[in-house]
């Protein structure tokens, strides 16, 4: 079904079905015919390729990734699109809808279940609300996929995809950068999207690391970057002696030790120190 960016199309199949948006989900279908076709391609689907979508909506972007992949899961949350997709997405028999909360579903189950000895990426449209948790839980789960490419606020995907140890850079900044390589591709008008929301989008792709990029303890790694952050106007070892509840002194000896000067701000570290730091915290 190729008129699926077409607003016209898009209310008659909503109100044949009697779906109206959901605020607390997110809800913003695109209406703009070039983003699609662009995210799916660069997403990497293609022969061979298995693909993942999370949030499908009407199946604008499904549509798109089945055109390119062996096959598409589709992972919908609202129930009341299932008949919609139903119907956008009858002309392909390539696809499966799954209704689940991706937060709650274990993709490497899923992927081992529905991919097996395929190479596989995930594409998606995030709504903005849940756009961290769900790109951290697909990082942190391991896996195996080759790339993640969403759209997000506009905002995000700058912070996201900032140089670690710029001013722009956070914490999402440095977890990202641990299990991948992040680059922004192409930002997105608010009016690509019915009902337009407030802000522009961006689209991202996050190319996953065979290994992290710096060795280190990582549980301890990603608790010193959450104190390194939790207070940024502070210096770094202001914020992680709060934030890890450690002694000043103890602090300062951690910081001399890993060559981090300690009136440094958090944003200005780079991956290596905050490994640094992490090997010379005591358990």
């Amino acid at each position: 079904m190729n008129r699926l960016s077409d607003i016209g199309t898009i209310k008659d199949i909503l109100s044949r079905h009697g779906f109206t948006f959901s605020k607390s989900l997110g809800q913003n279908f695109l209406i703009n015919p070039t983003v699609c076709p662009r995210m799916a391609e660069l997403s990497g689907a293609a022969p061979g390729v298995g693909a993942i979508e999370i949030g499908p909506g009407i199946g604008v972007l499904t549509n798109e990734l089945c055109a390119l992949a062996d096959k598409v899961v589709a992972v919908e949350l609202d129930k009341r699109l299932l008949p919609v997709l139903d119907e956008t997405l009858a002309e392909h028999d390539n696809v499966k809808v799954i209704n689940a909360d991706v937060l709650e579903l274990d993709l490497n189950k899923l992927i081992a279940r529905e991919f097996p000895g395929m190479e596989v990426v995930i594409c998606a449209n995030l709504p903005y609300y849940i756009t961290s948790p769900v790109i951290m839980k697909l990082l942190e789960d391991r896996l195996p996929v080759t790339a993640v490419t969403v759209m997000v606020q506009k905002e995000a995907a700058q912070r996201i995809c900032a140089p670690v140890g710029s001013r722009e850079s956070g914490a999402v900044t440095v977890s990202v950068n641990y299990y991948a390589e992040p680059s922004l591709q192409f930002y997105v008008s608010a009016g690509s999207f019915m009902p337009a929301p407030k802000v522009d989008s961006a689209v991202i792709r996050l190319d996953i690391r065979k290994e992290p990029p710096v060795g280190a303890d990582e549980k301890k790694f990603f608790a010193v970057v959450r104190a390194a952050f939790s207070q940024r106007r502070k210096v770094i070892s202001n914020s992680l002696s709060s934030g890890l509840s450690v002694g000043k002194e103890e602090i300062l000896r951690i910081l001399e030790k890993s060559g981090v000067p300690a009136n440094a701000r958090a944003e200005k570290l780079s991956l290596e120190d905050f490994a640094a730091i992490a090997d010379n915290l005591r358990d």
